[in-house]
């Protein structure tokens, strides 16, 4: 027995598993302990079952998800529209490094993938699905980039990737606090401040938000969109060279928002810019997680095991014996490093969640808080995307 569900109904759907996954998330504690995103609560349980189903042969369901692609889009403008310079010179120095450090382990992280790819005699596109793309990339990286990857005939380069960026998330929230407690415990640290700290705020979210301003975020936005996706695919057809149209709109968002900074600081309104992001995102993750098919990976579940836990061992020894002491091997420089391991394998939550259990238990840290969130949540895909793009136009 076959179920097709039409445009409409897989929206529908995409939106109910993402409103069950966030009610999951808030009831069960590991869910809530480990940050892991409803979108990829809901979406993973009903791949499950949809598995379940076509496996025993009960029912298969096939979605229309062709309206995926314009909300990965629009998520990927804004996380563009969010990379202002101006966060580079409110961090200092101790940014710029944490900044170039994330860089490097995107480098890193797709030479472990791709290698050891070829230690199991996988095509090194898959190993670059186990590498940036889905560690320091996430559930958003990995669901977007292995649609590209996929077009490029490497079949269930997606379901790879999320399962990786999943096994991430998890370790990420696993090792962070323990690496801190270690640094902490034979340094001897203790924070420098004594009151508390929060989480930078980067958007004004007491003011509400007006439907004038609204509709000129979508503006700029939708700008953006129409743009990168044209001078993306002029130069792919030019070059010859990959690269995706949602590449392109975030670049050119990054430029627009720059430019907006200096004649008009006001124009760009994060408030809205976050809003549209959030829901773009979870709609996006839920439809891609829902549509993923799980027995198409099973015979490569050895190694991707293998190459996610030994790209948990490189951040790890990376964060104490490299990270720690570039950031000036002090207290801050720890709780960045607990920042790091969180969003290195996970996402921007996973390290504000291990920051926080950090803080909470041995003291604030004000440049931690300052650091991190600005570089997880907009600027490290500046050089992360670079980097994989590359790679997948290096073995393609």
């Amino acid at each position: 027995m076959t179920l097709a569900l039409d445009q409409v109904t897989t929206i529908f759907l995409s939106i109910a598993l993402l409103v069950f996954g966030t009610y999951l998330v808030k009831k069960v504690g590991f869910l809530n302990k480990f940050c892991i995103p409803a979108p990829v609560v809901g979406g993973l349980l009903f791949a499950v079952f949809a598995t379940v189903a076509k496996s025993f042969g009960w029912l298969d369901i096939t979605l229309d998800t062709s309206l995926q692609g314009l909300f990965m889009l629009t998520f990927f403008t804004t996380v563009g529209l969010g990379a202002s310079f101006k966060l580079v010179k409110l961090g200092g120095k101790l940014l710029v490094i944490y900044w170039l450090a994330c860089g490097f382990l995107a480098l890193a992280q797709n030479t472990i993938g791709v290698s050891m790819a070829y230690l199991f005699d996988l095509h090194p596109l898959i190993g670059m699905m186990a590498g940036a793309v889905s560690m320091e990339g996430g559930h958003g990286a990995a669901t977007a980039f292995g649609q590209t990857v996929e077009d490029l005939g490497i079949d269930s380069a997606l379901s790879i990737g999320i399962a990786a960026a999943t096994f991430g998330l998890v370790a990420g929230g696993l090792v962070g606090g323990p690496v801190v407690k270690y640094l902490v415990t034979k340094y001897d640290l203790k924070p420098t401040e004594t009151e508390d700290t929060t989480e930078v705020n980067l958007a004004n979210n007491e003011e509400t938000i007006k439907t004038n301003t609204f509709f000129a975020q979508l503006l700029i936005i939708t700008f953006c969109m129409a743009l990168g996706t044209y001078l993306g695919s002029l130069f792919s057809s030019a070059t010859g060279f990959v690269l995706p149209g949602y590449v392109g709109a975030m670049f050119v968002a990054v430029i627009v928002r720059n430019i907006l900074d200096k004649i008009n600081p006001k124009a760009v309104d994060m408030q809205s810019i976050g809003l549209i992001g959030d829901i773009t995102l979870g709609i996006f993750l839920s439809m891609a997680l829902m549509s993923i098919k799980l027995w198409e990976i099973a015979n490569l579940a050895l190694p991707l095991i293998v190459i996610v836990f030994i790209q948990v061992v490189f951040i790890v020894l990376f964060g104490i014996f490299v990270l720690f002491r570039l950031l000036g091997k002090n207290y801050d420089a720890a709780v960045m490093v607990a920042g790091f391991t969180g969003h290195g394998l996970g996402a921007t939550p996973n390290a504000m969640a291990n920051m926080a259990a950090v803080t909470e238990r041995f003291g604030p840290s004000k440049k931690a808080y300052l650091v991190v969130p600005i570089v997880g949540a907009f600027l490290i895909d500046v050089f992360a995307m670079p980097i994989i793009i590359t790679t997948i136009n290096l073995f393609q």
